[in-house]
């Protein structure tokens, strides 16, 4: 059986690569040898004039590795010997398939198409498509005719192919002279191996007769074919091996923008100026002509030569040598041709078969006619299908073609092991299992349909696959004098088909070339089918479709491994006297068996398989058959499918629904587990993600029990699939359980999945009974003392914390085990609140020792938790939140400190130095300059920490007497506070209250600051200072304002709003007390300078005078203000008198402040 070729180091570094132009028109071209059979080139012996090639060497025949195995390279690649032999190189190179390479073919098919628009010969090829990869192969559809008339097989084509495309069809029998030709070319070759295996002439009086019959002797050994008998044929054709690849050389050649794999047999000898050398042997009488030409050039071109020596006999007496370079070819006598459209050429076959053969799994056929100007290309496949004769056959069925298919199942199966690394191949893969599928009988070849359907059900991964890009690539040719056995056509009348001068309207055609000096023209055919809806792989962002997918074809593969097994009841009894008869292996077994071949090692690297049972199963399987190992992996992948159906189902919140495929995903397990001996550790991981799977959905049931019955009805809902698959699975198992102990300790990430998920349970658990504990608090109504049950609901939170975070540090889980100390944190929050004294009045008392202990406790988790995630980049959500809830414990530490002193056990200094120290520390973790959603949150907090503080050195600097330098620190610090408060809090631009009340306090502030001044000046100087502080108010009134417009409230309504906040509607009644202040301390300030300014002795100037009038103005319309109007009206009277105040230049600023 055929198995990839394994390239030795040797010859992998004997790969060459090189560009090579070709005179001035500069045409690329680059060729690496990928794998080479032959030895490195040796130089070739130079025959002496008057040499007779019609003698034989004693050599001759025998094999060479020079030549190669058998002398195949003499006569070179045969289609015949070798049939679909692209098939043969993509299965050996399939990383080039696909996207890396346009055309897989033998080179003498390349050459051919290259030469179309020169020649009048016939061209027959079958294409296929494997993804943007065109596979070219030699279709002789006249011989297929001829061996086929006795069945009556391929009647349909053949009418068609007499009707519509060569109404007089002849096979013409290949001429003495062209037998003369081979044998003499032959004789040369062995005659110029150099070395030990050097020639001599065997004198030989051969006459014509003679000649004749030593052609057909070495022909018997030839594997080539040289007579055309019909028992010859059926031998050739007759694959000794799954795919052929008998090239002596296979290369990627890259001609200008056409990447090609071509599989070559030119003998290359060494010699000369260059290490490589290509040897010819022409008629001295005869001239090169165009073809020719072409020929020696594209060969040399495929084979990096950079060098030709020919060989002149005339009548096989050797005359001379001559050497040409590659480069001058093109500029022969008479055979003069231009590179230029040689590319044009192959650009515009490689763009017509690209656009037209857009099917995978089709086979095309390229046709023209000998001594016609028409190119014609056919799909046979839907052909067929459109044949209406009874007797008709599927091209599929037959043995040649069909063979074709099982090549088709090894190139998707060797696709579907690289696929995993590029999935650039899936929709290749799909389309090949696809047709593979249809056009085999299940019964007849259950193996393939059954991996073929686990193939298709591999393509469904959980990942979505990347689309394939359209693009464009193909290119193709044909042989002169070359060293294979196609005829010789330097003339038109050697031709083997009838000219067909009328071409005739088919409509049958897939597209048509109308003249073949179309394809000179540059660009003529450009590809259009960029993307092909064949090959389309059918991605669903439904994660419930794309498992439906693979439990479809999971079904069909179970059901082809169960219709294979037989139970010994079904099986006769064997006679032993009887001999058992043995079937003729045709190529369908052939085939079969290279695919079995391939299947085991897509199984082995797909999952682990087990073995070691010794007994048939409950069905009747063999352990270690193809259908015990298909089984497994069927029941694994259903498995998985119904794993990730629960967990797509889970997140959704359908647990019914998850519980059900959880549950039918366990039953495939145990299925699983019942056929198998034993279980890997990929396998055991699986389980317990299964496991852990249906932990998570119990628990979430329990949660949300309120929906039972809408539960249960998803879980009894079942599909005819799943039915069907249960039913496949009872034939093997009871489906009942099996009890797995395993060993977690034994697999490092299989113990890192369950921490993990244990991990994520305890802190389900710890936060229950915390939630349990803060309702306990928020349900008693008097609060004396902590109860028992609540300190029983600490514990137990605080226990499964603990557990949850050791799980999480054993498996270096830092972002989990932050989240585990920031919960623990707010334990400890929720215990310090719990602690809180009460008065028997109900009223709050001093802050309580227990309180300060919890409260610092959830501050060293919160560090403990920042300490954890080291640094913001490494989970930002997660640091966010644990730096807001830390800034946020630091700030109600010390506002209940400040807010419910404990004076009765600490000194006013310690504790405003404790509540400096934690507002401080509060204030570090406000995250200012990070935008998010917590911005405001930190802005509002930050402004309110600069008030608190403000306010706390007001008072100490009210209080203090004695110590000067104390009395100014906390004037500068009260100062700094007051205005970092005021610009955060106009910054806000929805706190109006806050930014009142503080304004308010600073102008008090500036008040009693002037009270202590003795002189004139000062006074004035402090109370314009307090002056302009207050008509700062004016954006806090215009805000007001704004929102009393909005919601058209006044006075009388009597309607308050109790929210207080940043972003919560106004509080009526905090307005109705501030302007209580403003009125007063307004009216204050403007009679103090009134009485100021007019009582002062020196001479006021003009600017004093206006402002002294502005004053009495805006004083006198302050006291004839109505106390008793709205609300409205008030602020708006307000606004209006601040803004006269209000310097000009400054008017329209104010209140802007950011």
């Amino acid at each position: 059986l055929y198995a990839i070729k394994t390239l030795s180091p040797a010859v992998i570094h004997s790969a060459q690569s090189s560009s090579a132009c070709s005179g001035s028109t500069e045409i690329k071209s680059r060729a690496v040898v990928k794998y080479s059979a032959a030895p490195p080139p040796t130089s070739y012996a130079l025959l002496q004039e008057k040499t007779d090639l019609k003698l034989p060497p004693a050599n001759w025949l025998r094999e060479n590795p020079q030549l190669g195995s058998a002398g195949t390279t003499i006569l070179g690649s045969s289609s015949k010997s070798k049939p679909f032999s692209s098939f043969g190189m993509a299965y050996d190179f399939i990383d080039c398939i696909g996207d890396d390479v346009d055309v897989v073919s033998d080179s003498e098919n390349i050459k051919k198409l290259l030469k179309i628009p020169y020649s009048k010969s016939h061209v027959s090829m079958a294409v296929h498509r494997v993804g943007r990869t065109l596979l070219l192969d030699e279709l002789d559809i006249q011989e297929l005719f001829m061996r086929s008339s006795q069945t009556g097989d391929w009647t349909w084509l053949k009418e068609f192919y007499q009707r519509l495309i060569d109404q007089k069809w002849q096979r013409k029998k290949k001429s003495k002279e062209h037998w003369y030709q081979k044998a003499i070319l032959s004789k040369f070759l062995y005659y110029s191996i150099n070395g030990d295996g050097a020639a001599e002439p065997v004198p030989d009086n051969l006459n014509e007769g003679e000649e004749e019959n030593g052609a057909e002797e070495y022909s018997s050994s030839w594997p080539t074919t040289f007579t055309s008998t019909q028992s010859d044929a059926e031998e050739s054709d007759a694959p000794k091996e799954g795919l052929r690849n008998d090239f002596v050389r296979n290369i990627m050649w890259t001609f200008e923008d056409i990447h090609m794999l071509v599989g070559s047999n030119m003998p290359i000898f060494g010699g000369g100026r260059y290490p490589a050398v290509s040897l010819r042997l022409r008629d001295n009488n005869k001239p090169i002509n165009i073809l020719t030409g072409i020929d020696y050039w594209l060969d040399n071109l495929m084979c990096n030569v950079p060098e030709l020596v020919m060989c002149f006999h005339v009548n096989g007496i050797v005359q001379k040598y001559e050497m040409i370079k590659t480069e001058d070819i093109p500029h022969l006598e008479n055979s003069t041709f231009s590179t230029r459209v040689v590319k044009d050429i192959a650009q515009n076959i490689l763009s017509f078969l690209k656009s037209n053969c857009t099917k995978e799994g089709h086979t095309y056929w390229l046709f023209k006619a000998s001594g016609s100007d028409i190119v014609k290309l056919y799909d046979l496949t839907t052909l067929c299908e459109e044949a209406e004769e009874e007797k008709c056959q599927n091209p599929f069925t037959l043995p040649r073609v069909k063979f074709c298919q099982f090549q088709l199942y090894l190139v998707a199966s060797n696709l579907m092991l690289k696929a995993r690394q590029n999935r650039k191949h899936y929709g290749t893969i799909r389309t090949l299992l696809l047709n593979c599928v249809k056009l085999l009988d299940q019964e007849r070849h259950p193996q393939i349909i059954a991996s073929a359907h686990y193939m298709l059900s591999e393509l469904f991964q959980l990942d979505e696959p990347p689309e394939e890009d359209g693009g464009e690539s193909l290119r193709a040719g044909g042989s002169e004098d070359s060293y294979s056995d196609e005829d010789r056509e330097d003339s038109d009348e050697s031709s083997s088909y009838s000219n067909c001068s009328s071409p005739q309207d088919d409509s049958k055609a897939v597209a048509v070339i109308r003249s073949v000096g179309e394809l000179s023209v540059p660009e003529k055919y450009k590809s259009t089918h960029q993307i092909r809806p064949s090959c389309a792989f059918p991605v669903s962002q439904d994660k419930e479709e794309r498992c439906r997918h693979v439990l479809s074809y999971v079904l069909k593969g179970l059901k082809a491994v169960d219709g294979s097994i037989k139970k010994e009841s079904d099986l006769p009894a064997a006679d032993p006297n009887t001999p058992i008869p043995l079937k003729y292996e045709d190529r369908n077994a052939i085939g079969a068996c290279t695919a079995e071949k391939g299947l085991s090692l897509l199984l082995e690297r797909a999952g682990p398989l087990q073995a070691d049972q010794k007994h048939p199963t409950r069905s009747g399987m063999i352990p270690g058959s193809w259908q015990h190992h298909m089984k497994l992996q069927l029941f694994l992948k259903a498995s998985k499918a119904y794993y990730v159906l629960s967990d797509a189902a889970t997140n959704l919140l359908k647990y019914g629904r998850a519980l059900r495929y959880i549950k039918l995903s366990l039953q495939c397990y145990d299925a699983y587990c019942s056929v198998s001996g034993t279980l890997h550790p990929q396998v055991l991981h699986f389980h317990s993600q299964c496991l852990s799977l249906c932990g998570d959905i119990q628990l979430m049931l329990a949660q949300n029990a309120s929906n039972r019955a809408a539960y249960l009805e998803e879980y009894s809902y079942q599909t005819k699939e799943d039915q069907e698959i249960l039913h496949s699975l009872h034939r093997e198992s009871s489906c009942q359980g099996q009890s797995l102990k395993t060993d977690t300790h034994t697999n490092p990430k299989y113990q890192l999945f369950v921490l993990k998920r244990l991990g994520n349970i305890r802190n389900e658990m710890g936060v229950y009974y915390m939630n349990q504990s803060a309702a306990m608090q928020t349900e008693e109504e008097v609060k004396k003392s902590v109860s028992v049950a609540e300190q029983e609901m600490w514990k137990k939170s605080f226990a499964f914390f603990e557990k949850g975070m050791k799980d999480f540090e054993a498996i270096g889980d830092s972002t989990n085990t932050a989240l585990l100390l920031c919960n623990t944190g707010r334990l400890m929050r929720i215990c310090a609140q719990a602690h809180c004294a009460m008065s028997a009045d109900q009223t709050r008392g001093e802050f309580s020792p227990e309180e300060a202990l919890y409260y610092n406790k959830a501050i060293d988790y919160y560090l403990r938790a920042m300490k954890s995630l080291a640094s913001r980049e490494n989970h930002a959500a997660v640091w966010d939140s644990v730096n807001w809830e830390l800034s946020t414990t630091y700030f109600t530490l010390a506002t209940l400190l400040q807010d419910y002193a404990p004076l009765s056990r600490k000194a006013q200094e310690q504790i405003e130095r404790e509540v400096t120290e934690a507002m401080l520390k509060s204030l570090k973790y406000c995250d200012l300059q990070t935008e998010s959603a917590r911005q405001p949150l930190y802005q509002y907090r930050a402004a309110t920490i600069h008030h608190r503080l403000a306010s706390m050195y007001h008072s100490c600097f009210r209080n203090q007497v004695g110590d000067e330098h104390l009395r100014k620190q906390h004037r500068s610090l009260a100062e700094l506070h007051y205005s970092k408060a005021v610009c955060l809090f106009l910054s806000l631009k929805d706190a109006p209250c806050e930014l009142l009340r503080t304004l308010l306090e600073r102008v008090a502030f500036a008040e009693f600051t002037m009270a202590g001044q003795n002189s004139s000046a000062a006074k004035l100087k402090s109370l314009t200072g307090a002056l302009e502080i207050m008509t700062e108010t004016r954006y806090a009134f215009q805000l007001i304002h704004k929102e009393l417009q909005e919601e058209q409230i006044e006075v009388g309504d009597g309607m308050c709003s109790s929210d207080v906040g940043p972003t919560s509607g106004l509080n009526l009644q905090e307005v109705m007390k501030l302007i209580g202040v403003f009125e007063p301390s307004f009216s204050f300030l403007l009679l103090q300078l009134i009485k100021l300014m007019t009582t002062m002795k020196r001479k006021p100037s003009n600017k004093d005078e206006e402002l002294l009038i502005t004053y009495k103005n805006v004083y006198s319309k302050l006291l004839r203000a109505e106390k008793n109007a709205p609300l409205l009206s008030r602020v708006g009277l307000y606004i209006e008198l601040l803004q006269q105040l209000t310097p000009q230049t400054e008017s329209d600023n104010t209140g802007t402040q950011s």
